[in-house]
């Protein structure tokens, strides 16, 4: 077994609430346990251009309740290539470091099996997206905070809705799975909830809304996750508009204000946790696995697991959502 000294942490893909947090608890406990570390600023791409510094306890303070990350994030083509990959490991032999804490989702997992077959550095992912969309954890770094901040959202679209009698289309993040959209829509009332799981039936989504005009139903509203099979917001709003063009429809779109913010409290316990475990996993001698917690334990999954998955609706689930929108 390899022993860890210096140990790398870097934050990739896209950015999420609680990334700070991860950074935070992996800084502290190498530093407590005797390791040097070092930032790397800018994920892959900033390894491989060597933007890498020491980092001590101190330069974590005040960074628990901060959204984005401070260590940057990016994403890097040139990592994929044999060359980009060679330049990295070169800055990091440069510097020494022998251990790698990688916080992203599967795409920055991925990266990280290239490159272990190409050099044997040890590294352990943390999930840090908002999607909540890996195998081998229940709940990724962010998501509670981008849900809650669409939650919020769409119950002051709410208010506005009722004060006018108008149809709200709200798209939320979601480019491959629908889990923001199921679980801001189902805490919101929504009467419609549209994700990339499962096929949108256009015709029965414009048939609600007409039951619901004829019985004089105020407030409509319809959350749709961006990677829909028939489309965002745009696209639902010109076919309701098309087909009801007596009604005051509006759409929004939430976009990146899903990304920010400070973490909830969920977050920064997940986090926390998560990268204290990532530093006594590498101590312990794993590699190439992620951390995750499963039913409130400390699980590691293998790099390759950690694929991408799509939330499964059950049947009670979908009739709840009808259901409850009467």
């Amino acid at each position: 077994m390899q022993t860890i000294s210096k140990i790398g942490i870097m934050t990739s893909g896209g950015d999420s609430p609680g990334m700070n947090a991860a950074v935070r608890a992996a800084v502290r406990t190498a530093v407590y346990h005797g390791l040097e570390v070092y930032g790397i600023r800018r994920g892959y791409q900033g390894m491989i251009e060597g933007d890498i510094y020491r980092m001590e306890a101190t330069d974590v303070s005040n960074i628990i309740q901060r959204g984005g990350t401070i260590l940057k994030t990016a994403r890097s083509k040139e990592f994929m290539t044999d060359e980009g990959m060679h330049k990295a490991y070169e800055q990091l032999q440069s510097h020494g470091i022998n251990g790698l804490v990688l916080i992203g989702g599967d795409g920055t997992f991925r990266g990280a099996v290239e490159f272990f077959k190409r050099y044997t550095i040890p590294a352990v992912g943390l999930p840090g997206t908002i999607d909540k969309d890996l195998a081998g954890t229940d709940y990724t770094i962010g998501f509670d905070t981008a849900v809650n901040t669409a939650v919020e959202a769409i119950d002051k679209i709410r208010d506005t809705a009722e004060a006018h009698n108008r149809l709200f289309i709200i798209e939320v993040m979601g480019r491959d799975a629908g889990y923001i959209a199921l679980h801001s829509g189902i805490a919101c009332g929504a009467e419609d909830i549209l994700i990339p799981e499962t096929n949108t039936d256009i015709d029965a989504v414009l048939k609600r809304i007409d039951m619901d005009e004829r019985r004089k139903k105020n407030v409509h509203i319809i959350v749709v996750a961006e990677g829909d099979d028939f489309g965002g917001a745009k696209e639902l709003y010109a076919a309701v508009q098309s087909r009801f063009p007596m009604l005051d429809v509006r759409s929004a779109i939430l976009g990146h204000i899903q990304r920010g913010g400070s973490p909830t409290c969920a977050d920064r316990v997940l986090a926390s946790r998560l990268g204290y475990a990532a530093v006594d996993a590498l101590r312990t001698g794993k590699t190439q696995v992620m951390a995750g917690i499963v039913n409130g334990e400390l699980v590691y999954t293998p790099f390759e697991n950690c694929v991408k998955q799509h939330a499964v609706i059950s049947k009670d689930m979908i009739e709840m959502i009808r259901v409850l929108a009467v």
